[in-house]
């Protein structure tokens, strides 16, 4: 860097806000042109990544000790000590190793959790346009580095702190570091005074602010914790954990679980000891099927199936910002999309142009810019069409975006709308790099949702003043008094208006979209304050037609929507007669179904609407603003509603939806930072591809908490039986352990990772209101649990009545462990028995029932863990015994499917079959 001058630093930092612009320029060793590529590699070197500090996240050692520390574990280590007070040395030293494999698996449990968020977290990162080589392109906003020069623009988070070198029009949300709500209008003049507060340097711009209107660029001056958010980040390094409102209800109903098992384990414990066992034999006793009863490892699992799932939305191009997300998706009942790039390509493309009441088409794909005209089925030369040339000038000049070349392909920087403009005057030999050197912008008045209207204002090569307006038809038209004709310009009539109107509804019928350009000159610059006038009083140039056709997948995502009980529901800013052609195409318009306009909606009270709104299917020529009734609407009927948006104005109505969705792509981070879920590719297709994975999450988290529920139960009335039925103990406190830690995490998780069910998209939504229980999963649980421990308890009866105490326990342990692994392959699906699934279709789940058995079979029959267990071998007969009381148990388990799916001929949902 060059040497500071005296005066421009402060206690070793530079006062950008004195800098003019080719001073700090110069002080950065940077140009408009931006840097190199090479000086941005070294920069990023030298001052690491544009990133704030990483909050504090719970570590290894951190993870580890919450384990160890946990009641359930605590319980545990005071059994281990009873055990060695009463002599017992085995049991103690038994009972700390299964402490310490149940830390490691919950260490492992919770480990994967925390890597599978961070991994989500980094998926985060926003894209910034900079410029580099004097070429733009996109780099994540952690590889800038200062010197960069970057564009800002509306609705974008500012990446990095820097000084402004253009600003039209800017106006920044600083309100995260100054708490100031007023948005600040920027400038690019350099500022008097050494101590200038935050909010008072107008030309500078500050990492996590937000450009609310305009656009400009500014040169990056201070990266990562340099910046001013950086410093408010060494304040706010805290943590904090959030949990869902599914793991709440968990929680909750743990805490009840617990005292309800708590209180018939008091039970055990003292029958026990008015029948005459040992008091230390019932006391590990009571604490072993306390640990065992209570479903501590719930939540975790919770956490865990909801963070895999999150991450594995990203290979669907969904990416979840908010966990609880993932457990509303289920119940979404109406998604309203946008029509551009989420059901449409977002790939515009002009293909015909409207001049002096003549069209022309345009030929070629995409945004490369090779193409010819055409009227009436002859090319015709742009250079010999005057009035063609003028309206591509206007269309060209009156943009914002960028059309450019890279690595072969040509891309847009900005809005898709505008670069199809571009690439129509670039087939004509009109670039916009060439014609902002003849036609240089002195202002421009930014495109607004209500004036439906964009104007930029130009020097001409003699030096007049021009003026370039595009927009709406209607906008265009009521501002307009003359229109060209040639090379001359003649009277607006109302009959020619008419004409004009006709036409954008045949072209607009036909779903194409239709912008129109007009022109003005002045005798000088407007000021600010005559500055709205420029808009009126136009000569109107013509109209452009574009086509964004429909995504290939999104009239079979429509129609899976429809299966799924889902109501799709089009919202727009393109005319009436254009949303209405496409969402017929696509399968969301249907006979009977109404279609309202902005105006429209504007006149009608909320009551009205939430009258009407459920019979509509398109919205058209709607603001951003109108997003937030529609949405209130929909909600005061009932419905869980996921809403589409990009820009700064949709950020309201994304965080009233029960849903909010950004576009990745196109979207800004205003509307990302409020939204739950972004799409990583805007299409409508993965927002349903979304539901289908939330309602398939859902459906896994039923089933490990039946499985563990139903399992909890089977080993605390087995218990019970014996003492009811005046029988021994059937286990000894080491063996419920055992059964706690083996049968219950792995094959649990596993069922997390259970594959769809088959029907899953032909469900109605789950009402969000719906307990966890609902669909029998409570009586599930009731007498799934007695079976297991009638089943057991006459296994140890009968094997009582022949055998010892030891070989009758025996058998109750090897037959409960069978059980439950009998019980995690009935429940697999809710429906199908496992033989329709496939064995194979979630190898996780055979993988951890195969460990579970191949354990217990090492228990039973391996002479060095018989002396710690206490077991002892089975013969033959006896293990076939258990495997078909296994059978049994399984056949009693697919009963129930089909009286559910087969007698009552509904499934749990309610699903008519």
């Amino acid at each position: 860097m060059v040497v500071e001058n005296e005066g421009i630093t402060l206690r070793g930092k530079v006062r950008w806000h004195r800098l003019g612009v080719d001073e700090a320029l110069a002080r950065l060793e940077s140009s408009c042109a931006g840097l190199s590529e090479a000086d941005a590699r070294d920069r990023l070197a030298a001052h690491g990544p544009n990133l704030l500090t990483e909050e504090a996240r719970r570590g290894p050692w951190l993870i580890f000790a919450r384990q160890v520390t946990d009641l359930m574990i605590l319980i545990l280590l005071a059994a281990a000590v009873i055990a060695w007070w009463m002599g017992d040395v085995t049991d103690m030293a038994m009972i700390l190793a299964i402490v310490g494999l149940n830390a490691a698996l919950g260490f492992s449990q919770e480990y994967r959790a925390e890597r599978a968020l961070a991994a989500l977290r980094q998926l985060e990162q926003p894209q910034v346009v900079v410029r580099r080589d004097g070429q733009w392109r996109q780099v994540p906003s952690r590889d800038l580095v200062p010197g960069d020069v970057i564009a800002l623009e509306e609705g974008r988070r500012v990446p990095a702190d820097g000084r402004l070198i253009e600003a039209v029009r800017i106006q920044v949300n600083e309100s995260q570091l100054t708490g100031e709500a007023v948005p600040v209008v920027k400038e690019t003049r350099s500022l008097p005074g050494d101590e200038v507060a935050l909010g008072d340097r107008l030309n500078l711009v500050f990492m996590g602010t937000t450009v609310l209107t305009g656009h400009g660029l500014a040169v990056v001056t201070e990266t990562g914790m340099r910046g001013e958010l950086g410093k408010i980040a060494h304040l706010l390094q805290t943590v904090e954990v959030q949990t869902t409102p599914l793991q709440r209800r968990l929680a909750s109903l743990g805490r009840w679980l617990a005292g309800a098992a708590l209180a018939i384990t008091a039970v055990i414990f003292l029958a026990g000891l008015l029948r005459g066992e040992p008091l230390n034999v019932m006391l590990l006793t009571a604490i072993s099927l306390a640990v065992a009863a209570i479903p501590e490892g719930l939540p975790a699992v919770v956490t865990i199936v909801l963070a895999l799932g999150a991450h594995s939305m990203v290979r669907r191009q969904a990416l979840i910002r908010k966990l609880p997300a993932v457990e509303t998706l289920g119940s979404v009942t109406t998604i309203c999309s946008d029509k551009t790039g989420t059901l449409t390509q977002n790939l515009m493309s002009a293909e015909i142009v409207a001049i002096d009441g003549r069209l022309i088409e345009i030929t070629g794909d995409g945004y490369a810019p090779a193409g010819a005209f055409y009227e009436n089925g002859h090319q015709c030369n742009p250079a010999s069409e005057p009035a063609l040339l003028a309206l591509l000038r206007a269309a060209a000049l009156c943009t914002n975006a960028r059309l450019q070349e890279q690595e072969g392909e040509w891309r847009i920087f900005g809005d898709p709308t505008e670069g199809a403009l571009l690439t129509a005057a670039a087939k004509a030999g009109l670039w916009k790099e060439r014609l902002e050197q003849t036609h240089p912008r002195v202002d421009e008045i930014p495109f607004d949702s209500q004036r439906k209207l964009m104007t930029t204002i130009h020097r001409d090569p003699q030096g007049r003043v021009v003026v370039f307006t595009k927009g709406s038809i209607e906008a265009v038209l009521s501002g307009s008094t003359i229109i060209a004709d040639g090379n001359r310009e003649i009277p607006l009539t109302p009959e020619r208006r008419e004409a004009l109107l006709k036409m954008n509804q045949a072209l607009a019928s036909d779903g194409v979209r239709i912008l129109a350009c007009a022109t003005r000159r002045l005798s000088a610059a407007p000021s600010a304050e005559s500055l709205p006038a420029v808009e009126r009083e136009l000569c109107f140039l013509g109209l452009v037609g574009m086509i964004d056709p429909p995504r290939p997948e999104a009239k079979a995502a429509v129609a899976l929507c429809r299966a799924a009980g889902i109501r799709p529901v089009m919202i727009t800013g393109d005319h009436r007669v254009t949303a209405e052609a496409i969402a017929a195409n696509l399968g969301i318009h249907e006979p009977g179904r109404s279609v309202l306009t902005g105006d429209e909606l504007e006149a009608m009270s909320l009551e009205e609407l939430t009258a009407r709104c459920g019979t509509v299917s398109v919205y058209a020529r709607v603001s951003p603003e109108q997003k937030v009734k529609i949405v209130q609407a929909l909600k005061s009927r009932g419905e869980i509603v996921a809403m589409t948006g990009d820009g700064v104005n949709d950020a309201p109505a994304l965080r009233m939806a029960d849903i909010g969705v950004a576009m990745g792509k196109s979207g800004t981070d205003v509307a990302r930072e409020a939204a739950d879920m972004v799409l990583l590719d805007d299409n409508f297709a993965t927002i349903v591809s979304a539901v289908e994975g939330g309602r398939r999450i859902y459906d896994n988290i039923r089933k490990f908490t039946r499985y563990m529920l139903a399992t909890n139960s089977g080993e605390i009335l087995t218990v019970l039986f014996a003492i009811l039925f005046g029988l021994p103990l059937p286990f000894l406190p080491i063996q419920i352990l055992w059964i706690n830690l083996v049968t219950d995490s792995l094959p649990a998780l596993a069922l997390g990772v259970e594959p769809a069910e088959r029907n899953l998209m032909q469900r109605p939504p789950r009402p969000p209101e719906e307990s966890l229980f609902a669909g029998g999963l409570g009586l599930h649980v009731v007498w799934v649990g007695a079976l297991m421990g009638l089943l057991t308890i006459g296994l140890f009866a009968w094997t009582l009545s022949t055998r010892d105490l030891v070989h009758a326990r025996t058998m109750a342990f090897f037959a409960l462990t069978v059980l439950q692994m009998a019980n995690v392959l009935a429940i697999r699906s809710e429906r199908d028995p496992l033989w329709r699934i496939g064995w194979l279709s979630n190898p996780q789940l055979v993988g951890a029932v195969m460990l579970t058995l191949i354990l217990q079979v090492a228990i039973t029959y391996g002479p060095a863990l018989q002396a710690i267990f206490h077991t002892t071998a089975l013969t033959a007969p006896e293990l076939l015994l258990c495997l078909l009381t296994a059978l049994l148990f399984y056949a009693a388990v697919e009963a129930e499917k089909w009286w559910w799916f087969g007698r009552r001929g509904v499934s749990p949902q309610g699903v008519a079959l």
